[in-house]
C-alpha cells in the first residue's frame, strides 16, 4: 500500500488546511513513532502519529453534509468583523469539516462540507464540470437584450467570459433560475453588474447531484457521497 502524506492525514483528521498542517509539523507539534515529524514525510497504518501528544487516527471517517446556509453568514472559520460564520450554526460534531467551495455572505442556500479532500477536489475543480443552480432576484426587470447577452453570448469579465443559463421563474422579469458550470468568485453578481443590474437575492438550490429538497434554513444533514 502507498504511504500517506502526513500533511494530508492531519488536514483531514484535524479539519485544517495542508499549509496549517505543515506549520504544525514545522513547529514541532507532530511526532511519528515518538520522533519529531518532518515536512514532506509519509506514513502508513503501522506508524503512530501524535499531535500535541495525542494519537491521530491515520484515516478519518469521511463525512459529507449539506447545509442550507442563511444569508448573513460567511463560509470561513473566523468571523469577519461582526459577521458570524456558518460554523456557529453547525453542530459540534461537524466543526472539523471544510466547505466545498463557498457562498458569499449575502448569498444563501446549499453548501456542502466534508473532511474528504478528494471529494472536495472532484466537486470544485473545473475539469469535473459540476452544474450549479441558483434562484436569483434582480433590482429591476431584465431587458431582453441583456438576457440574450448573458445567456447566448456571454459577458466579458476581468477573469474571462461568463455565460449563464437563464430561465424565468415566473412572469416577473426580476426572478430567474440561473444555471452555471463554473465557480468563480461572485461570478453571478459580477455578470449582472456588468450590464447594470444588482442582485438582491441569490439562493443556491443544486450543486451537482445534490439538492436542498426542502432542507430548512440553517439546518445541516448528512448525505451520501
Amino acid at each position: 500500500m502507498d504511504k500517506l502524506r502526513l500533511n494530508k492525514v492531519l488536514a483531514e483528521v484535524l479539519g485544517v488546511s495542508r499549509r496549517e498542517a505543515d506549520d504544525a509539523i514545522a513547529a514541532g507539534h507532530v511526532t511519528v513513532n515518538q520522533k519529531p515529524a518532518r515536512l514532506g514525510q509519509r506514513v502508513d497504518f503501522s506508524d503512530e502519529v501524535c499531535y500535541n501528544g495525542k494519537i491521530v487516527p491515520l484515516q478519518a471517517q469521511h463525512l459529507y453534509i449539506a447545509l442550507n446556509k442563511p444569508a448573513g453568514y460567511v463560509c470561513s472559520r473566523r468571523r469577519q468583523g461582526d459577521t458570524p460564520t456558518i460554523y456557529e450554526i453547525l453542530p459540534e460534531k461537524y466543526q472539523n469539516l471544510k466547505t466545498v467551495g463557498r457562498l458569499d455572505k449575502d448569498s444563501s442556500g446549499l453548501i456542502l462540507l466534508t473532511n474528504d479532500g478528494d471529494f472536495a477536489f472532484q466537486m470544485t475543480h473545473p475539469k469535473f464540470i459540476k452544474t450549479k443552480i441558483y434562484e436569483v432576484e434582480l433590482d429591476r426587470a431584465l431587458e431582453p437584450l441583456h438576457q440574450q447577452m448573458i445567456a447566448d453570448f456571454g459577458i466579458d469579465l476581468s477573469d474571462g467570459k461568463s455565460q449563464l443559463g437563464l430561465e424565468r421563474i415566473d412572469d416577473s422579469r426580476e426572478r430567474w433560475r440561473v444555471t452555471m458550470h463554473e465557480g468563480r468568485n461572485r461570478q453571478i453578481r459580477r455578470t449582472f453588474a456588468a450590464v447594470g443590474y444588482g442582485v438582491t437575492k441569490l439562493h443556491r438550490t443544486e450543486f451537482g447531484k445534490y439538492r436542498l429538497d426542502g432542507l430548512a434554513e440553517g439546518t445541516a444533514i448528512e448525505i451520501q457521497k
